[in-house]
């Protein structure tokens, strides 16, 4: 079939030095005004993704079309593009006619779509590289070549995920309420449940509806109160529960749990998997550590590492990671292996490379850089934090947002901030000396909050604030539901905690 005469719209150089497919793009759109219903076999196929401005504009008149539930054909769509200046030129009506005349049928439709995107995603990877080269040759710019290379690769990342480059960022409403849609569904088929990846814990679950893609979440308290602890727990039910299906172009979707990437700032790879591996056995860590274990536990503890070990949890445990670093990080993980869920243990820990000494205007970078990378790879971000020691000077030690350390715009950047608060932390450390005044009624209140812990919302975009009561086994570092959850006790079945 010969190709139709195009001349491109725009100040481009000659063709002959820009990847395109014109036939490619006249054939695709030829498809869907004959045939409307090619439109589903071309769903990953975008408006800037065609070359010649006019087809981009075309495409966009022909999706909104068939979105609303509305035909698209040449007479009907020739009314929307009247006053496009380019259609006169290319020959009006007559030009989609054309269009609809020479279209393939509608069955190669996805391969000329293919064809399209591949050809944007050459284009887009030339920019890119004249954006570095351009960067890399440029005296007056002040960046490393380490600082270099995680731009490009967050630019390269980028298109490897959707092939759209920088244009990425505006969504039509009509994406947006088709994804919104897509999230009532999931929960929809989880029987009215959850639309984003469960916690493991039935009642926190209940309050936030789950852990949803995009979001941070800042998970604060005070040193040893368990927040690392409940964190490993979020992650290792999420790697554990992991299930998938294969989609028809061989890509994985998660379907239950997810891939873990948990940046452990403050404790080793191995003392991160000690305390999952206490709470998968039911043997406690600390007589784990100490060789302090009967051969009947050793053999428990053997039987839960084999179970566990292939959990898609990831760990990195660098020290003092740059943002940057770990940002691209996340992404190289996304790409190798799928990514459903990150845990940064802890906000403080993470730099930027400020010289300045403004730690405040430090956090406040890594809590937006924590967002936008939740924002960038579709998935929740669980930022630990610790609270200032302001919390220690008040009667009441629950903590509340004002406690938060270095706040800055953890608060604002955050989109649910969670406080985890044991009573029987503080009263640990009130101890009275036996047969003294108050000692009675130091045990009375010990025993009344012994293995039980809050978690306080004291934000959350999409529902409301509260506290949920969990149960928590401090031999265990184990947090889970109260009474209700007969899978997780809160204390070993074995009778060794």
């Amino acid at each position: 079939m010969n190709a139709l005469t195009l001349t491109p719209a725009n100040d481009a150089p000659p063709i002959k030095h820009i990847p395109c497919n014109l036939e490619a793009e006249q054939y695709v759109l030829g498809a869907l005004l004959y045939d409307n219903a090619a439109f589903d076999r071309c769903d990953d196929l975008k408006a800037d993704h065609f070359f010649e401005p006019f087809h981009a504009r075309l495409f966009a008149i022909i999706e909104s079309a068939i979105r609303r539930g509305q035909l698209a054909e040449p007479i009907l769509v020739a009314d929307q593009v009247a006053r496009d200046p380019a259609f006169e030129e290319l020959g009006g009506l007559r030009y989609l006619a054309l269009l609809v005349e020479q279209a393939p049928p509608s069955a190669h439709a996805r391969d000329y779509a293919r064809a399209v995107i591949e050809t944007a995603k050459r284009r887009e990877l030339i920019r890119i590289a004249g954006d570095l080269e351009a960067q890399a040759t440029d005296p007056e710019i002040d960046a490393s070549a380490a600082d270099l290379i995680e731009g490009a690769e967050g630019a390269l990342y980028k298109l490897a995920e959707n092939g759209r480059g920088q244009s990425a960022g505006v969504v039509s409403f009509a994406d947006a309420v088709t994804g919104a849609v897509k999230m009532a569904a999931a929960a929809f088929e989880r029987d009215g449940g959850l639309s984003g990846l469960s916690t493991g814990l039935i009642d926190l679950d209940r309050k936030l509806g789950g852990l949803h893609p995009s979001d941070l979440v800042i998970l604060a308290a005070r040193p040893s109160a368990g927040k690392t602890a409940l964190a490993a727990n979020i992650a290792f039910h999420a790697a554990r529960n992991y299930a998938y299906e294969t989609r028809p172009d061989g890509t994985r979707r998660t379907t239950a749990g997810g891939q873990v990437l948990f940046f452990s700032l403050e404790m080793s790879a191995e003392q991160l998997a000690m305390r999952i591996l206490a709470e998968s056995s039911g043997v406690s860590g600390d007589r784990i550590r100490k060789g302090e274990i009967e051969a009947h536990e050793f053999g428990r503890v053997r039987d839960a590492a084999i179970e566990i070990q292939e959990a898609p949890l990831h760990i990195d445990a660098t020290g003092g990671l740059a943002l940057a670093k770990l940002a691209a990080r996340a992404r190289r993980q996304k790409r190798m292996t799928g990514l459903d869920l990150i845990v940064v243990d802890y906000l403080q820990l993470v730099t930027t490379g400020r010289k300045d000494g403004n730690r405040v205007q430090e956090v406040s970078e890594i809590t937006m850089g924590l967002k936008a990378l939740a924002k960038d790879l579709d998935v929740p971000v669980i930022a630990l934090s610790q609270l200032s020691r302001q919390v220690e000077q008040r009667e009441d030690k629950r903590p509340q947002l004002s406690d938060l350390r270095e706040s800055g715009s953890i608060e604002q950047d955050a989109d649910m901030v969670l406080f985890l608060y044991r009573e029987e932390y503080y009263l640990e450390r009130s101890r009275p000396e036996p047969n003294t005044a108050g000692y009675e009624a130091w045990i009375t209140k010990m025993d009344a909050c012994r293995g039980r812990a809050d978690v306080i919302i004291g934000k959350q975009r999409h529902g409301p604030i509260g506290t949920v009561s969990l149960a928590f086994n401090g031999d265990l570092t184990k947090f889970s539901n109260l009474a209700s959850d007969d899978r997780f006790p809160a204390r070993s079945p074995y009778g060794d905690a």
